[in-house]
């Protein structure tokens, strides 16, 4: 496959990716949440029910200053609680509390439930099929390494 072929499959790739995962977002039940915080929650809940806020940070490309307010936030509605880890007394855990995997589960829900009647009214058996064979495709590219250095794409002052 030529190499403007093959940015040419990916660009449109990219393009229904996130088409697909804006309207995902839209399915998600009405709550008081962001979806910064539900991505900590849901962050968290994936990573065995409790994580160090820089590993959360890490997860999601950010600084932990810019948890703070939000991890705030999940603590004070009782969705998380924070303690000291018991194996590094310096080190803190973020913990999922029931209510917040309850929460999570009741998102995740009600996204799965739209998706899989999309999927049942919108595609046919075969079109199914391949996306269900697709999926381990798609987990494997968001698996590889980030060997891309990111590229600062903000205009530059003509002063510099």
């Amino acid at each position: 496959m030529s190499t403007e072929r093959l940015a040419s499959n990916a660009s449109e790739l990219r393009e229904a990716m996130l088409a697909l995962t804006r309207r995902l977002r839209r399915q998600r039940p009405q709550h008081y949440l962001t979806p910064s915080q539900m991505q900590i929650l849901g962050d968290v809940e994936r990573s065995g029910g409790s994580s160090a806020p820089v590993d959360l940070a890490a997860m999601q490309g950010v600084r932990i200053q810019s948890l703070t307010s939000n991890l705030n936030s999940l603590e004070a509605e009782g969705l998380v609680t924070r303690s000291p880890d018991s194996n590094d007394r310096r080190r803190l855990l973020i913990r999922i509390t029931d209510a917040g995997t309850a929460l999570v589960a009741a998102d995740r829900e009600q996204r799965d439930s739209w998706l899989a009647q999309a999927m049942e009214s919108e595609l046919g058996q075969l079109e199914r099929d391949i996306l269900h064979l697709a999926a381990p495709i798609l987990w494997k590219l968001a698996r590889s390494p980030d060997n891309n250095v990111a590229v600062d794409l903000r205009p530059r002052s003509e002063e510099a």
